[in-house]
């Protein structure tokens, strides 16, 4: 199926009102192109590591929609042009062009399966579901995975920093908590190597669904995998269904802002001697996140290893 796009130029003043006058005409879902920039407000809570380098602000936009539906392009065109006259009285419209454009219906959701293929982090195979064993892997522990909408296939480097770390410490007998667990890939890789079972959080509620499809990809039983959805670092009921001072290790690959709000909360968790594995910070936070841990004083940081751009910080509970 082919939509054909449509993308008037206009102003930034004028963004909000020709929004509502093309939702007036009964076109539906829209995309709107500007330079300004994220005000703090709006990035608050965001847990944004880099924001985008934007071109200078100079009052212009663009609001793009789609008809798949051209028989009554003409009379919707019409409409657009007597509705921008409209509002060109009260606010500069702008250029109040139009350009036409062809784009298919692309499979969005799947279509980045094609860049997912089997890969190895050390004496480890991560493969889609949907990919067979390369002959060479065989011998290779064995991890499936299917994100689906969740993070975390582990091609990141922050996610093979943490499988890292994870092979150093998990034991026989490990209690693991996964905070931020996404498509469960670190849960699912420390029972394999063998920890007894796994808590994982997480805010999103795709990876509910994720980490059960994973578990039963890998063959795992659901008494060694549990999956909460909620945020840890505020709400009282899930630091309460997590449990205190009982797991040997916690894992969370999430962004350096969340991880420093999280060192204030996993000891509680953690058992004495527990070991808390982080990464999901790039190299420009590291001394950020350093300084949050030297400032706790129930943990010490034992290791920090680094991948590409990104770092993990391992640390222990006094």
């Amino acid at each position: 199926m082919k939509w054909t796009k449509f993308t008037l130029a206009t102003t930034t003043a004028a963004v909000d009102l020709v929004s509502c006058m093309l939702d007036e005409i009964g076109i539906e879902g829209i995309e709107i192109e500007d330079n300004i920039p994220l005000t703090e407000a709006e990035t608050k809570g965001m847990f944004i590591d880099i924001l985008p380098e934007l071109p200078p602000d100079e009052g212009i936009a663009k609001v793009s929609f789609y008809l798949e539906d051209l028989n009554e392009l003409e009379e919707i065109l019409t409409k657009i042009e007597e509705g921008l006259d409209e509002l060109s009285q009260f606010v500069d419209v702008g250029e109040r062009t139009i350009a036409m454009s062809e784009t298919e219906d692309k499979d969005w959701i799947n279509n980045w399966k094609q860049y997912f293929k089997p890969f190895t982090v050390d004496d480890i195979l991560i493969k889609p579901t949907w990919e067979t064993i390369p002959e060479e892997h065989k011998d290779k522990l064995l991890i499936q995975i299917d994100p689906g909408t969740a993070f975390g296939t582990g091609m990141h480097e922050t996610t093979q920093l943490c499988i890292r770390q994870l092979k150093k410490y998990v034991t026989r007998d490990s209690k693991i908590l996964d905070v931020g667990t996404g498509s469960g890939i670190l849960g699912i890789t420390a029972l394999k190597l063998g920890a007894e079972s796994v808590f994982g959080t997480d805010l999103d509620e795709c990876a509910i669904s994720a980490v059960k499809e994973n578990m039963e990809a890998n063959q795992i039983d659901p008494s060694e995998f549990y999956v909460l959805q909620g945020n840890i670092i505020d709400d009282k009921a899930v630091q309460d269904q997590v449990g205190y001072e009982c797991y040997d290790i916690v894992v969370a690959n999430i962004l350096a802002d969340v991880i420093i709000l999280l060192q204030k909360e996993i000891p509680v968790h953690l058992k004495k001697g527990g070991i808390f594995i982080t990464s999901g910070i790039i190299n420009m936070k590291e001394e950020a996140v350093k300084e949050a841990f030297a400032a706790n004083d129930a943990f010490e940081v034992i290791e920090i290893t680094y991948q590409g751009e990104w770092l993990s910080v391992t640390a222990r509970k006094k």
